[in-house]
């Protein structure tokens, strides 16, 4: 009788690996995510020429790519695992590096020019809040590959702060800091040497609050699917006239930084009331429904 020929380990691998290769790609999505990474790449380098204006606006591109993508591969019902690795990499480099990096030159400049060189206790305390920024940016993309659902009615909220939101904390403010503010040297020097003073010396900070707000369960509504996003009432249509008559008036600088910074604060501040208020058990009385979104804080993104 003819013996029969068993397959070796080797073999069972490759055909494993063959069964795993990955066989066609959506052409668009893909292109715009690429795209995103090489403006976080231009980022980067303009933020090592000195040009930080552009840099930050690098950034700003970057995170209109990253709305694109995602949004054109779900109207084309061509989401994929290989199209979410492909965001989250050129997420890390353009939301997670290129911000890091961005504020670590701002800082390092300001202090040379202070004539602050060599090793001291700023250099060493912003090198730590960029490198922990940069930790934590990765840390919340990973962690988003695992929770992450494919079905876009699973998306009406964020666990943690997003990442193109915290980018957007640094990059305003290092925007409005070198772009808007030095006009204001002119109509009043005190003032502009004070916000000038205040952001320069809590970017740090906010840098490192931004960093651990990425990591945390703290919820963020998703602005685009809930107010945006389908049918909404007349008042969605008249909040968002008002929101850009008011980028009008206060200029794309100002209204850049209070929209990221009110942004990042308004998920930390409503957790804390929350929190509070259930400690002195003064939650009103509420339905099912409106149980269960309290509840949502403590219940993993679905």
């Amino acid at each position: 009788m003819p013996r029969l020929r068993t397959k070796t380990g080797k073999e069972r691998l490759l055909r494993r690996v063959r069964k795993q290769r990955l066989k066609s790609v959506t052409i668009l999505p893909s292109l715009i995510t690429i795209l995103n990474g090489v403006f976080g790449l231009a980022a980067i380098m303009f933020a090592g020429e000195g040009e930080f204006v552009k840099a930050g606006y690098m950034v700003l591109l970057a995170m209109l790519a990253d709305m694109l993508d995602g949004r054109l591969a779900r109207m084309s019902q061509n989401t994929s695992s290989f199209g979410g690795q492909l965001d989250s990499l050129c997420d890390m480099v353009s939301f997670g590096v290129a911000p890091a990096f961005l504020m670590h030159q701002v800082l390092g400049a300001r202090l040379e020019s202070a004539g602050l060189t060599g090793e001291s206790f700023s250099q060493r305390f912003i090198w730590l809040a960029a490198a922990a920024y940069m930790c934590c940016a990765a840390i919340r993309l990973a962690r988003f590959n695992v929770e992450n659902e494919e079905d876009e009615s699973a998306h009406m909220s964020f666990v943690g702060l997003p990442s193109p939101a915290a980018a957007g904390v640094i990059v305003s403010l290092v925007i409005f800091n070198q772009e808007a503010l030095p006009k204001l040297a002119e109509k009043n020097t005190q003032f502009y040497t004070f916000c000038d003073s205040a952001i320069i010396y809590t970017l740090p900070a906010l840098a490192l609050g931004a960093a651990v707000l990425m990591v945390s369960r703290v919820r963020y509504q998703h602005i685009v699917n809930q107010y945006i996003k389908g049918k909404k009432p007349l008042s969605h249509l008249i909040r968002i006239l008002l929101l850009l008559a008011f980028v009008y008036i206060c200029k794309l600088p100002t209204a850049m930084l209070l929209a990221f910074c009110g942004f990042a604060a308004s998920g930390f501040v409503k957790w804390l009331y929350k929190k509070v208020a259930r400690k002195k058990g003064a939650v009103p009385h509420q339905d099912e429904a409106g149980q269960e979104a309290l509840k949502e804080d403590l219940e993993p993104e679905k």
